[in-house]
């Protein structure tokens, strides 16, 4: 098992949509355990294969408080959506230290494949309809912050971008600051 990488906002493979998975093996139960210990160690609570550049339909989610009740989501739809509405202040491991509220259906019901390619349905309500919601648009190439603003959603891309600049500095071993020429 390894860490994988976590894709950024503003960056434009998160835009990319996913293709359906149609081989099931040991690639894809790798790819799921990989993305598991990713999420759990960000921490998060769900993570989707386009957030760690697998463009893949692919996402997964936990959210029990003991991690131990990890759900796996292959090629999922959502089959039915509530007209009840409920705001969720959201948060992304793309888009980390920035939450805010968004609206979505109260409850959904999906279908999808588990590892082993069985198709399953599930309806669900509160977090985890939010996080099914959240996760599947990053399957179609859409992050939270669109709903947002176009006013809040320039300011997480200029306070996302200004952090990546630091970041690189900070591993060039630059502090951004001139040199004196000696």
């Amino acid at each position: 098992m390894s860490l994988l990488p976590i894709l950024r906002y503003p960056d434009a493979r998160l835009n990319k949509v996913a293709k359906p998975v149609t081989v099931f093996d040991a690639r894809l139960r790798q790819l799921v355990a990989d993305m598991a210990d990713t999420m759990y160690d960000a921490p998060g609570v769900g993570l989707a294969a386009p957030q760690v550049d697998v463009h893949e339909q692919l996402l997964i989610i936990d959210t029990s408080e003991t991690h131990d009740n990890l759900r796996v989501f292959i090629n999922p739809e959502i089959l039915w959506a509530s007209d009840e509405k409920e705001v969720y202040d959201e948060g992304c491991l793309s888009v980390p230290g920035i939450y805010d509220n968004v609206e979505r259906p109260a409850r959904v019901k999906v279908a999808a494949l588990d590892l082993d390619g069985k198709r399953f349905e599930l309806e669900a309500d509160g977090l985890l309809a939010v996080c099914i919601q959240h996760e599947i648009d990053h399957l179609r190439g859409k992050i939270f912050v669109e709903y947002l603003s176009p006013l809040k959603r320039n300011r997480i891309k200029a306070k996302m971008l200004k952090e990546e600049r630091e970041l690189e500095r900070e591993l060039q071993g630059n502090s951004g600051y001139p040199r004196r020429k000696r």
